[in-house]
């Protein structure tokens, strides 16, 4: 039986115009313009003869056929990178050099660092922890993962991670009388702040949040400060003050009740998390496998709705 395929070019915009939300979105992951994007999808809709996404005056909106398809096509584009991954791994080998969010690294990424040791034991990494950007050019590393906002000039950057933020205490501040209810006990609260050296996602500042809930007297200058998050959430599990904790950094601690989400508010946050590299960097077998496992371990990542 012969194969009818679309072409691969048109199939790949769509899923990435439809994962994404938007054509320029696309044109950014795939290294093309948002026209060549709204273009190949354009062909692919005369292919099928049905329309996947409803034009909008500002964007675009995935018609219910567009909805069905994309799943499918993510599942099948994964598959293939993760095959041709594993191909890849027998050629894998040497000293991988990660430059890494401290944070990232200790809640997210070592717990599941034994799955890649397994798959690929020729790779042997190397962890540079710290917040500021490697040098990549003077061989300080050769991917980084970064939190910000993906805009990384002479570098190419693959979305690994998405984020919410949301106020965390100790169990112990929320009962007894002088408990932590509603927004107005801040007052009392004391605060927990991070600081980096890089450009901050507004929503892990307290001052947003206190403006947004009419607390302007509060202040947010006093407290414990700490710029390393994981530090921050550390001292809100001594119940040391109430922090602002990202979900992907804070899910086991949820779920395990060492920490307690308050108010039932969530922000999305403005920031994300990346890879990051040079584009020659991404060729390289020992940094394909790694960065194709990440995309595997965030695939596999509980969404904030799922922990709170």
């Amino acid at each position: 039986m012969v194969r009818r395929l679309p072409p691969l070019n048109a199939l790949r915009a769509f899923e990435a115009a439809a994962r994404l939300g938007s054509f320029t979105a696309a044109a950014e992951e795939l290294a093309v313009t948002p026209a060549a994007v709204s273009h190949q999808v354009k062909g692919l809709e005369d292919y099928l003869g049905l329309p996947l996404f409803e034009r909008l005056p500002r964007g675009i909106r995935l018609t219910d056929a567009g909805r069905a398809y994309l799943p499918q096509l993510t599942f099948g584009f994964n598959h293939l990178a993760r095959a041709s991954a594993a191909l890849a791994a027998g050629e894998a080998r040497g000293v991988l050099t990660v430059s890494v969010l401290p944070s990232l690294l200790r809640r997210w990424l070592l717990p599941r660092l034994g799955d890649f040791r397994r798959r690929h034991p020729g790779v042997s990494l190397r962890f540079s922890m710290t917040s500021v950007y490697a040098r990549f050019s003077e061989g300080e590393a050769d991917i980084g993962l970064r939190y910000g906002s993906g805009e990384y000039a002479g570098l190419q950057a693959v979305r690994l991670l998405d984020e919410v933020v949301f106020p965390v205490a100790s169990p112990s501040l929320t009962t007894g009388p002088q408990a932590l209810r509603q927004w107005a006990d801040m007052r009392r609260a004391d605060l927990i702040h991070q600081f980096v050296t890089s450009v901050p996602d507004p929503w892990i500042q307290w001052r947003p949040w206190l403006l947004a809930h009419d607390l302007p007297e509060v202040d947010t200058e006093g407290g414990l400060a700490f710029d390393d998050a994981s530090a921050a959430m550390q001292a809100a599990q001594d119940g040391l003050g109430v922090a602002l904790g990202r979900g992907v950094l804070v899910a086991d601690d949820v779920r395990s009740g060492r920490l307690v989400p308050l108010f039932d508010e969530v922000r999305r946050a403005d920031f994300a998390y990346w890879v990051v590299g040079p584009r020659a960097s991404f060729d390289l077998p020992k940094v394909a496998v790694f960065v194709d496992w990440l995309r595997e371990m965030a695939d596999t990542t509980p969404s904030a709705d799922a922990i709170l």
